[in-house]
């Protein structure tokens, strides 16, 4: 509703407002203020409206409705109710529990409605397989159930390939242990269900650069970092809601077999997979495609063909066949959340009134990332952005250069990937006596300022790259440095199978400057601080929900030269830090994990809450972190069992390693990669301060949105049955 200021003034009679207008418009001035009051209470009335569809309401109504139709939100997802609106949780909202409760009811005991609970409560893409289907039985001959379990036979290589996965149509003996314990579970029982959940995201990346490994040009693969990775399938609609979930419904990892036989399903424009040969738009045709096992690169294709392994992210042409121009890829693969950049949305600030396009294409204004350097460096030393500057790289090619930034007092610079791409900055070896890290270096001011006070210190953005080969260094007066949705590669670059290049060597270098470093959203390796102690005041770094990996337990994430202490303030809020920290103070440690120790200089400044900090660190106060707890709760245990001092130190050593985090992995470039496992204990899934995941992965509410599900279960699974949740990514 548009706000009307003189809407009660108008309907005066004219003589009233002919007065008014002598007097100086006082009761206009008036009226004005109870119109404003008027216009709250009209939208107030037109929300009420809005407030009676489930689809429409607002969050605080969502629970009313529930009870109005016996669905109250899930006591597990209370803690995601205001967070609804945020993007990332849209799929595991209270709003889509409660507006999906009668159908569901209706359909109540079915399978199709477990893999829609599983959907709606926790947004993971779902399969039920009746477990008890699979079991040995002896069929009577005039009755046949097609549907039943068969004996394994060894010619049915697909049916292999499924074996003890989510499709596996072997039949198996019975098994006592139900699925749903805690502790030991099996699927193979009379009244099981089994609820296949996958938790791995399909992370597109379109038109992509391939990497070529040898200087033969016919050994490529898909990750643009060399690496291996594997593919995953773009997931298909379901045709309507009592459809059990099949492969093709699902971002389940590609295999060589399923290639084989259903190549059209996973490739082709607008699929899962497409290569382009000698341009970005001559698509390879699907005839041509050849599933192969690359792993030792002993597969030769014929001429024309094209051997693609989608297990390992490998592509082979034939050596009398090899590209000439370059390839290009379209894929999809598998990472827990939207981190580090990529296709996924952003938050975007508006271009400005300075804006410098960099892309290959002939509509972008440079093609060089330094060109629209430079064009911005004129244009600042001419005066002519005094409300900063936007560099924006609009497609997802690989920039190989070296790029140097000078920012003078004034300058606000932001160097981002557009919306819905993921450019690459390789920085390469090009110089033999010269350093060839990406420097961002703050400069004197490039002209006399002209008003009372001295411009404010420059400030740079990164947002949305991939930058490999080398470091980024900052050097001298700057006031800010943000890296947002950015992955510095940890180790500089990656072996194939996903083994840092160089471990030792740092991703951010704070060289003698005064720059505030803040990351968010962010893969970075680690970062060395080297200033001075005595002419510069501590600098202050702040992670958010970013991974600061060093790429070893016993590296250096956070530290000076000569493994001196960081000169440096950290502020640490739902991070994972792989490595050791040496640094001047924390302020604040929030819902973080440290796997590496902590040495702090001064004790007596901030402090750490709901983290996981290894024993014999150094570091200000704790409040509720682990270990801590768990030895002191042992300690308590082994005083009132009235144990031994060496039974204690035992009990209190079984305690410190059971709660000390597992990751499934932690090397870049793996699906997993820095996600806690199954296997951590529970004061780690759910030691953060609102109950949730400690760590960089805290904001997915994994762990409730996994408690809301098995509560569900509970209730929509038919009498005398169990249903449990087994987690295929």
């Amino acid at each position: 509703m548009t706000p009307q200021p003189d809407r009660l003034y108008e309907l005066l009679p004219a003589v009233y407002r002919m007065r008014d207008a002598e007097a100086g418009e006082p009761l206009r001035a008036l009226l004005q203020v109870v119109s404003e009051q008027v216009d709250v209470v009209q939208a107030d009335i037109e929300r009420l409206y809005e407030n009676w569809f489930i689809e429409t309401c607002d969050v605080w109504v969502v629970p009313y409705i529930g009870d109005l139709v016996g669905e109250p939100p899930s006591a597990e997802l209370g803690s995601l109710a205001l967070a609804e609106t945020h993007r990332r949780l849209r799929a595991a909202s209270p709003r889509r529990q409660v507006a999906g409760a009668i159908g569901r009811r209706r359909r109540k005991g079915t399978p199709a409605v477990l893999e829609e609970l599983t959907t709606d409560l926790a947004g993971w893409p779902a399969r039920v397989v009746e477990s008890f289907r699979l079991l040995v039985v002896h069929q009577a001959i005039n009755h046949l159930h097609l549907d039943r379990g068969r004996t394994l036979d060894v010619s049915e290589m697909a049916a292999l390939d499924r074996l003890g996965g989510p499709f596996d149509t072997v039949a198996r003996t019975l098994d006592v242990a139900r699925i749903g314990s805690r502790r030991t579970r099996s699927r193979w029982s009379i009244p099981a269900a089994a609820v296949f959940a996958w938790r791995l995201r399909p992370m597109s990346r379109t038109r992509a650069e391939a990497f070529c490994i040898d200087r033969t040009r016919h050994r490529y693969t898909f990750s643009v970092l060399g690496n291996d990775v594997p593919l995953i399938a773009g997931p298909l609609p379901e045709p309507d809601v009592t459809h059990i979930a099949e492969e093709p419904n699902l971002p389940a990892f590609i295999t060589r077999r399923a290639l084989h036989d259903r190549a059209p399903e996973f490739y082709g424009p607008g699929r899962s997979l497409q290569i382009c040969r000698d341009g970005p738009d001559r698509s390879v045709p699907v005839h041509d495609i050849v599933a192969a096992d690359l792993s030792e690169w002993a597969y030769r294709p014929r001429p024309h063909e094209v051997a693609v392994d989608p297990e390992l992210g490998r592509i082979a042409f034939s050596s009398r066949d090899e590209p000439q121009e370059g390839v290009w890829v379209t894929f999809n693969e598998g990472f827990p959340d939207e981190l580090g950049g990529g296709e996924y949305p952003r938050e975007l600030s508006p271009p400005g009134p300075r804006y410098y396009s960099v892309g290959a294409d002939a509509g972008a204004g440079h093609a060089r990332v330094m060109d629209a350097v430079a064009a911005f460096e004129a244009d600042s030393k001419a005066g002519r952005t005094p409300d900063g500057a936007v560099i924006e790289i609009v497609d997802s090619e690989v920039y190989q250069e070296r790029i140097e930034i000078e920012l003078a007092p004034g300058d606000r610079l932001e160097l981002r990937a557009a919306e819905g791409v993921r450019p690459v900055i390789r920085l390469l070896d090009l110089y033999a006596n010269r350093p060839d890290q990406m420097r961002v270096r703050g400069v004197a001011a490039r002209r006399h300022s002209s008003g009372p006070c001295p411009p404010a210190p420059p400030r740079l953005v990164l947002d949305g790259l991939l930058i490999t080969g080398r470091s980024v260094e900052i050097v001298g007066p700057v006031g800010e440095v943000a890296v947002r949705h950015c992955t510095l590669v940890p180790g500089w670059s990656l072996e194939h199978d996903c083994r840092p290049s160089h471990q030792s060597e740092p991703s951010i270098e704070l060289d003698d400057t005064t720059a505030r470093l803040r990351v968010e959203r962010s893969i970075i390796g680690s970062i060395l601080v080297n200033v001075s102690e005595v002419t510069v005041e501590p600098l202050e770094i702040s992670l958010t929900d970013s991974v600061l990996d060093a790429t070893g337990p016993e590296a250096d994430a956070l530290s000076a030269p000569d493994d001196r202490h960081a000169h440096a303030q950290l502020t640490a809020v739902r991070t994972t830090v792989l490595g050791r920290v040496l640094t001047h103070a924390v302020l604040l440690g929030e819902d973080t994990i440290f796997t590496g120790e902590m040495r702090v200089a001064r004790r007596q400044l901030g402090c750490l809450r709901y983290c996981s900090v290894p024993v014999g660190s150094r570091t200000p106060r704790r409040h509720r972190c682990q270990p801590d707890l768990m030895r002191a709760a042992a300690v308590t245990l082994a005083e009132a069992q009235r144990l031994t001092e060496a039974e204690r130190d035992a009990l209190v050593a079984a305690e410190t390693l059971r709660v000390e985090p597992q990751f499934d992995s932690t090397r870049y470039g793996t699906p997993a990669y820095a996600r806690p496992a199954l296997t951590c204990a529970p004061e780690i899934a759910r030691g953060a301060n609102d109950g949730g995941e400690i760590g960089v992965y805290h904001d997915l509410f994994q762990p409730q949105r996994e408690g809301a599900v098995r509560r569900a279960l509970d209730e929509f699974t038919p009498a005398g049955m169990a249903a449990g949740i087994l987690f295929a990514t």
